[in-house]
Formats: structure tokens, sequence, C-alpha cells
């Protein structure tokens, strides 16, 4: 999903959206609920960019990103090249959703 320079400032469009949402589905129960979270507050103004770190956060496997939202892991800790000042970003906004 990775958008451009030039584009990642600007809103991601229902389509993708509707894509990003169905890609977010978990087989954890604590990380669906944290994202639908996300969603209900985030999604009229979510990003290409920001889309696009979520996607890349959805790569990982449930433990790991439940660890990371409750804060018992770090990215660094991962070793999976997120991070990034956007997955950072798009981390925070799940966690103001806890």
């Amino acid at each position: 999903m990775g958008a451009d320079s030039l584009d990642a400032g600007l809103p991601i469009g229902e389509r993708a959206l509707s894509r990003l949402r169905w890609r977010c589905r978990r087989g954890m129960l604590e990380n669906d609920l944290f994202l639908q979270r996300f969603f209900d507050r985030y999604a009229d103004s979510l990003t290409q960019q920001q889309a696009s770190a979520l996607a890349d956060l959805m790569d990982l496997s449930d433990p790991d990103l439940l660890d990371l939202q409750l804060g018992r892991k770090l990215l660094s800790q991962l070793d999976a090249g997120l991070d990034r000042d956007d997955v950072i970003e798009v981390l925070q906004m799940l966690n103001e959703n806890r």
C-alpha cells in the first residue's frame, strides 16, 4: 500500500479505507477492539501515509501487535523495519484509544 511522498498527506479514499479495515481484522479480540476504536476515531481523517504505516503494522503477529499496543514491547525490539516516524505516529494513535 506504499504511498509515495507526494501523496502521503492526502486523505485515504473510501475504497482504500474499506480494504484497510478488512486487512486489519485480527484473530485476537483485544487487537480487534483496539483497531475498531482507532477506526471509529480516525477513519475520516486518515492519510495515505498513516494507512500505509497501519498496513505495515498488520504484518505483525497478533501477540506482537498487542504487546506494542500495551507497551510491553518497543518497535525497535521487533526487528521488522518498523522503527519509523510514520509507524510510531500510528502506534501513538492506536494507544490513544486504549
